[in-house]
């Protein structure tokens, strides 16, 4: 009787040698995000990061984990893997911007059935791009192949994000005054929340594919649901670090009736005016084709407006000033009133 062969780990499904050919496709890239408090170079167990906080009286760390939900299903289908990675890095980078904090370093985490390379490499390029672009450091990751575990073709992607702010300067919602101004900053898209509503409507109510072209929007089904989420790091900072803010809100899963309260005193609402702003084509598309009611629509998408700066009256005119010197479209969406840390929309 013949013996069995020999097993290898490539038998059980797991190809080591597309691994490291993944990372080290992506090691330029990782290295062209390097900042001057990265310590070692890519491959190490751990990443090391020598923070500089020059400047701070009582610096704080701030950290966030994030994924960017179903949206990877839309890339997955179209074939488009950069924008994802971009996503991921700009959605942590807000979420934690709300409390004041600028970036570090960033830690990513891609998982899959089967190791493919390209598409590995390609999304470690978003990501490396969006690191570069809000000065943040690429530190490390991990990159897991795991049959069994996804569908054939199937990958998911999550991310760390570790940030510095001083203390004095960081944004807890305990400023927030009854009578300061909601100001909205508009959004690029769905960002990365709202996917598996827009994607039933997109796919199986209208009957688009990924390549349908969308005559509403003038762009394919993909290239509406992939714009990139964008990061509001470069016109909100210096707001944050002037101490022009009480509070901002991420309008994220939870659209405003979820997200603006968690920046709220117990004992005041949030006042918003929906038509305080003109809705981008692409939300009033998913209202009218899903006939969702507004309140839904609210919950869900960001419907235009992707950060909610929430502003001192006699801080007004010059955060509105600033933000017109930035170029930012920013709608006044409402106010804070007293009440019992809702959102109300009238």
């Amino acid at each position: 009787m013949t013996e069995p062969r020999p097993l290898s780990y490539a038998d059980a499904g797991v190809d080591i040698d597309a691994k490291m050919g993944a990372v080290a496709r992506a090691k330029d890239a990782i290295r062209s995000t390097f900042t001057k408090g990265v310590v070692g170079d890519v491959g190490g167990f751990g990443g090391l990061f020598r923070p500089d906080f020059t400047g701070m009286t009582d610096p704080l760390l701030v950290a966030s984990a994030d994924g960017v939900g179903t949206k990877l299903k839309v890339a997955i289908a179209a074939g488009v893997h950069r924008t994802v990675g971009q996503d991921l890095v700009n959605h942590c980078v807000n979420d934690i911007l709300v409390q004041g904090a600028s970036p570090l370093f960033f830690l990513d985490y891609i998982a899959t059935g089967r190791m493919r390379p390209e598409i590995v490499g390609e999304v470690l390029e978003g990501i490396a791009k969006a690191c570069r672009e809000n000065g943040c450091a690429l530190l490390g990751g991990e990159t897991a192949e795991m049959p069994g575990m996804y569908a054939e073709g199937d990958y998911d992607i999550a991310g760390t994000i570790v940030g510095a702010v001083d203390r004095p300067k960081m944004l807890d919602g305990s400023r927030v005054s009854e009578g300061d101004l909601l100001i909205g900053l508009p959004s690029s898209g769905l960002h990365t929340n709202g996917y598996s509503l827009a994607r039933k409507i997109f796919f199986e109510t209208l009957g688009y594919e990924p390549s349908s072209p969308v005559p509403e929007l003038g762009a394919t089904a993909a290239e509406a649901l992939l714009a990139v989420h964008r990061s509001y790091l470069g016109p909100v900072l210096p707001l944050v670090k002037d101490r022009l803010l009480s509070a901002m809100a991420h309008i994220t899963g939870g659209g405003f009736s979820d997200n603006i309260p968690r920046v709220l005193p117990k004992d005041l609402d949030a006042v918003v005016h929906p038509e305080a702003w003109s809705w981008p084509p692409l939300f009033r598309l998913l209202r009218d084709a899903g006939r969702i009611p507004l309140a839904e629509m609210l919950r869900v998408f960001n419907c235009g407006i992707g950060m909610v700066l929430i502003v001192p009256p006699a801080r007004g005119l010059e955060v509105k000033s600033r933000l017109d010197a930035s170029r930012e479209d920013w709608k006044q969406v409402g106010r804070v009133q007293k009440g019992a840390r809702t959102v109300r929309f009238v």
